[in-house]
């Protein structure tokens, strides 16, 4: 059993409305791609776009962030605050409540372990 897996690039994924109930503002619609898949480890891995727009998130699970592409703000409940760009990276721990707004179209690679 090998202990290294690579990761297949993005194939073709269909764009997805976000949830009317979760939008703030604009028509932000996304896509995912899961490259990795490890349900025994409750881990997964991939790539994810979006439009622009603005919409509420809750995170139960922990999720590594690295902007591929485009810009994005992450704003807290707490009053935490990330805007990220191109070659940025950040974590979203578990009990993360707020907005994730799309400023300009992008793309990230992430992890996320539930």
């Amino acid at each position: 059993m090998s202990h290294v897996v690579g990761l297949a690039p993005a194939a073709a994924a269909e764009w997805e409305d976000v949830a009317p109930g979760k939008v703030v503002s604009g028509a932000p619609r996304t896509r995912t791609w899961v490259q990795y898949d490890n349900p025994a480890e409750r881990l997964s891995a991939g790539e994810w776009e979006a439009s622009v727009g603005k919409w509420r998130i809750a995170y139960a699970e922990w999720e590594y962030v690295q902007v591929i592409s485009g810009r994005c703000v992450l704003a807290g409940d707490d009053g935490s605050r990330i805007a990220a760009g191109p070659g940025d990276a950040f974590v979203i721990e578990p009990g993360f409540t707020g907005t994730w707004e799309v400023t300009e179209t992008m793309r990230k690679r992430w992890v996320i372990r539930e």
